[in-house]
């Protein structure tokens, strides 16, 4: 894939295509959601998704801007090397975030893992994990990433925090947002110092099947566009 060079004297809205600026707001207001809903650290952590149209292409957060900043014209687009193709900001990308693409690191830390105390953890019945091999600057790492996440929606990074994916951007924020509630719950319920009432597994069986794609509605479809009112009344400049 080519560098796509920038024109500083024109919008970045006039440089891609429409899809592409559609999957930027997109992408903005998953961006300003997480951080709405107390789910980041500053300018750590990393909301990616592929560029439509262009195979090979995704986009990622300017590493140095808060969540709260993001905004669809600053998104970096890079490809699979993990070169940059198209950068419309003075900043550079978290090689992290290029690898690898709160209450969650909580639970990545315990033994036990993500416990089925409540529905929003059935839904997560099944879930990857990943063992901690430091911080996630190693491509090697990328292969035993995707072995362990296999089919599953959402993955623990052990001692790290917690991954997850979407066929689009609504149903990933709709997955990081329940998993993330689900280990809230458990670190809640733990945090009581009492003995806790565990359904059978043919129950928990039962209620992760129900929430399987072929069974349920398409995840965070039904909620982005009362999402994205939600943004518009708070501050619109996602948009831009």
């Amino acid at each position: 894939m080519s560098a796509h060079p920038l024109n500083k004297r024109k919008p970045v809205r006039d440089q891609v295509s429409r899809d592409e600026w559609q999957k930027r707001v997109d992408l903005a207001a998953a961006y300003r959601l997480v951080d709405l809903y107390g789910m980041t650290e500053l300018s750590a952590n990393h909301i990616s998704t592929r560029v439509p149209g262009e195979e090979g292409a995704f986009l990622i957060n300017p590493y140095g801007l808060l969540y709260e900043q993001m905004h669809a014209s600053c998104f970096i687009k890079f490809d699979l090397a993990g070169n940059i193709v198209f950068n419309p900001t003075e900043l550079g990308i978290n090689k992290a975030g290029y690898v690898i693409h709160s209450a969650g690191m909580a639970v990545s830390a315990m033994k036990c893992g993500l416990l089925p105390l409540a529905q929003t953890s059935m839904r997560f019945a099944k879930v990857g994990y990943h063992d901690y091999e430091g911080v996630a600057t190693n491509l090697a790492e990328q292969e035993r990433l995707v072995r362990d996440l296999g089919s599953h929606a959402g993955m623990i990074l052990r001692n790290h925090g917690l991954l997850v994916v979407g066929a689009s951007i609504p149903e990933a924020f709709y997955n990081i947002f329940k998993l993330e509630r689900a280990c809230q719950v458990q670190v809640a319920a733990l945090s009581c110092n009492t003995e806790l009432l565990m359904p059978s597994q043919d129950v928990v069986d039962d209620s992760y099947r129900m929430y399987l794609p072929q069974t349920r509605r398409a995840f965070g479809v039904l909620e982005w566009p009362a999402l994205l009112a939600k943004l518009d009344k708070i501050d619109p400049s996602f948009r831009e």
